[in-house]
């Protein structure tokens, strides 16, 4: 067994999954308008289902305000339709060559509410880190005990993977902090 192939491809997979809660953090609306709110509605155009990102550009003309310009100007009905039925809280408003959709002011039970679907997607992502090392461990107390690496080697890795662990966790931690912080500021 390669430890450090090991402890590279436990890297790689715990990156992932901080990549993929971050990703989470960005679709949750803070009152500020962001182009990740509406990019992976989908829109059903040219008979199939297609991300709103690759049937138009979309923009943010100011903090509260998203504007979606489509490629073809025959589909704006149908980026309407498919906002409201994303159920988003955003009402879209066909004005011309574009799709308007203006991000209404969030109440304090919202934000408390967003907060808590934010710390929801904290923990998932901690949970999937652990689950990583926990595979990771696994693989290198079964190399231990096939005698294909010795039991110095196995504590150095598993330390290593350790502190990895707590690196991603840690900056989940700090993601859900700033998210909530975003989330308080009226």
């Amino acid at each position: 067994m390669d430890i450090n192939a090991e402890i590279k491809k436990t890297a790689e997979a715990m990156a992932k999954a901080l990549d993929f809660v971050l990703r989470d953090f960005e679709t949750i609306h803070t009152g500020k308008a962001s182009p990740s709110m509406v990019e992976g509605v989908m829109v059903d155009v040219y008979g199939s289902s297609m991300r709103m990102k690759d049937v138009a550009a979309i923009t943010t003309p100011d903090s509260n305000l998203i504007r979606i310009q489509p490629w073809d100007r025959g589909i704006l009905k149908e980026i309407e339709k498919a906002i409201l039925a994303a159920n988003i809280g955003i009402t879209p408003a066909v004005m011309g060559e574009a799709v308007r959709c203006p991000i209404p002011a969030l109440s304090g039970e919202r934000r408390a509410e967003l907060a808590k679907v934010c710390r929801d997607m904290a923990e998932q992502g901690r949970v999937r880190i652990r689950n990583i090392r926990r595979d990771a461990m696994d693989a290198l107390k079964k190399a231990q005990k096939d005698s294909a690496i010795t039991e110095d080697e196995e504590k150095r890795a598993e330390k290593e993977i350790q502190n990895l662990t707590d690196k991603k966790i840690d900056e989940i931690n700090k993601a859900v902090e700033a998210k909530e912080a975003d989330l308080k500021r009226v």
